[in-house]
């Protein structure tokens, strides 16, 4: 089994992806692979719900969308990190993960996921929410921590500082890896998969 990481942050070696290394170590010493998708610095536009979806993802592919699409239909757990900006998630894992979403949501379904919020103070909390947001239009199981999945630190290396944080990190990868683990389990003992309804859909404005 294996969970894919999403480090929403451009920067490669700071505090978001200082947490994912956490949940990380300790995937693995539940037998679990990781791998953490670099979301990096360059330029990532906005979904435009165009509706011109493919089978590989989004029409648009000039950049890493589709890239970790592709990788995102062969995990079995999925965790979301983003920095905090104004109080809210970074603008650019926002971007990314609406256009991964509306092109390739049915990858997800039925597969636990967990977000992270990563701040040098405020706003953790709200980013946290709206990160949480994928996760239940996509019929994903989420994972929980002893605590909300947070991080604090400003500068790289702070958040090593942060001993509950990490803490709640550790805990984390332990309930995601059990929630892995009673998936495979079920699926094994011939538990059989909901089949959702998708006939209505309300919509008052005429």
């Amino acid at each position: 089994m294996k969970v894919l990481m999403l480090n929403g942050s451009s920067k490669e070696h700071g505090n978001t992806n200082r947490a994912l290394q956490e949940i990380g170590m300790q995937l693995e010493r539940e037998g679990i692979e990781y791998e953490i998708f670099q979301l990096g610095g360059s330029p990532i536009r906005d979904c435009i719900g165009c509706g011109q979806c493919t089978e590989q993802g989004c029409v648009f592919t000039d950049d890493k969308v589709n890239e970790f699409i592709a990788k995102a239909r062969e995990a079995d757990g999925f965790v979301f990190g983003t920095p905090v900006y104004y109080a809210h998630p970074s603008g650019r894992v926002l971007s990314f993960l609406d256009r991964v979403f509306y092109s390739s949501g049915s990858s997800f379904a039925y597969k636990p996921g967990a977000s992270v919020a990563v701040a040098r103070r405020g706003g953790t909390s709200a980013s946290f929410d709206v990160m949480n947001k994928y996760f239940g239009i996509s019929q994903m199981p989420v994972a929980g921590s002893t605590y909300w999945n947070l991080v604090h630190g400003c500068v790289p290396v702070e958040a090593e500082e942060d001993a509950e944080g990490l803490q709640t990190m550790r805990n984390l990868a332990r309930n995601l890896a059990w929630m892995m683990k009673c998936f495979r389990a079920g699926a094994e003992s011939g538990v059989e998969l909901p089949v959702a309804e998708r006939d209505s859909k309300t919509n008052f404005v005429r």
